[in-house]
């Protein structure tokens, strides 16, 4: 992918997945995939591309949760112990580019479909109070979803964060916190893994990492402190899955 009007286009788009997704916690990765997918990006591209930029916001939006006080190391770790080596073996998987576009286009339905889910309980307090897994809970749920994240070319946390919040094993700001650090280490192991495959960075990707590391600095500043638009977070569900669909499709 060329430093060419494509790619300003979809930095200028970045800016905005990133700080949408940085403000609860997220990267973007699957915003990143689903705008990539609509603009016709090769699926071969499309993986190492989300994984970089997913580096560079998750690392924001860690920093500006932990600073506000959200960050659980007695939470996190399990997850942290598991994912980033499914994740690595995930990423290293060999796949054709059908079983690239069919991968990644299921994963973008899901998280759309998961999305949608959660929007209908935001209004809804929490019926216990949050309690954080057991090892043996923890350690398979993060192991299954790195090897996931590895293969779709995300973080994990689109599929991470709705499985806390279902159970109830934290408030919605530790898991922010969580699962920015969770994406951190998936996206630095995918990259890894792809890395051993023969990837190389092209040249325009500085600038989509820049472009979504200053919408990361955005929303995870004003996420830290305040929830996400509803009605945002819909737009979104919406767009990753005719995102996903069309991938499926191809």
């Amino acid at each position: 992918m060329d430093i060419d009007q494509q790619t300003l286009t979809l930095a200028a788009i970045f800016v905005f997945v990133g700080a949408l997704y940085a403000c609860i916690g997220h990267a973007g990765a699957s915003g990143y995939l689903a705008v990539m997918a609509l603009a016709g990006v090769a699926p071969d591209e499309m993986r190492p591309t989300a994984l970089a930029v997913n580096v560079a916001v998750a690392a924001i939006a860690f920093t500006q949760f932990m600073r506000a006080g959200h960050f659980s190391w007695g939470l996190t770790w399990p997850f942290l112990l598991a994912a980033p080596p499914a994740a690595f073996l995930g990423a290293a998987i060999p796949l054709s580019t059908r079983g690239v576009s069919l991968t990644v286009g299921i994963a973008l339905c899901v998280s759309a479909a998961k999305m949608a889910w959660d929007l209908r309980g935001t209004a809804r307090a929490p019926k216990s109070h949050p309690s954080p897994p057991s090892i043996g809970v923890a350690l398979p749920a993060g192991a299954s979803i790195g090897v996931v994240a590895g293969l779709t070319g995300t973080g994990g946390g689109i599929f991470l964060s709705p499985l806390m919040l279902m159970l109830r094993w934290a408030d919605p700001k530790q898991v922010a916190a969580t699962s920015a650090l969770f994406i951190l280490a998936n996206s630095i192991a995918g990259l890894g893994g792809l890395a051993v495959e023969g990837w190389i960075p092209h040249g325009s990707l500085l600038i989509l990492v820049a472009a979504g590391a200053i919408g990361g600095a955005i929303g995870a500043h004003v996420g830290s402190r305040r929830l996400a638009s509803t009605t945002l977070r819909a737009i979104v569900a919406v767009v990753i899955f005719a995102a996903g669909v069309k991938l499926v499709a191809l």
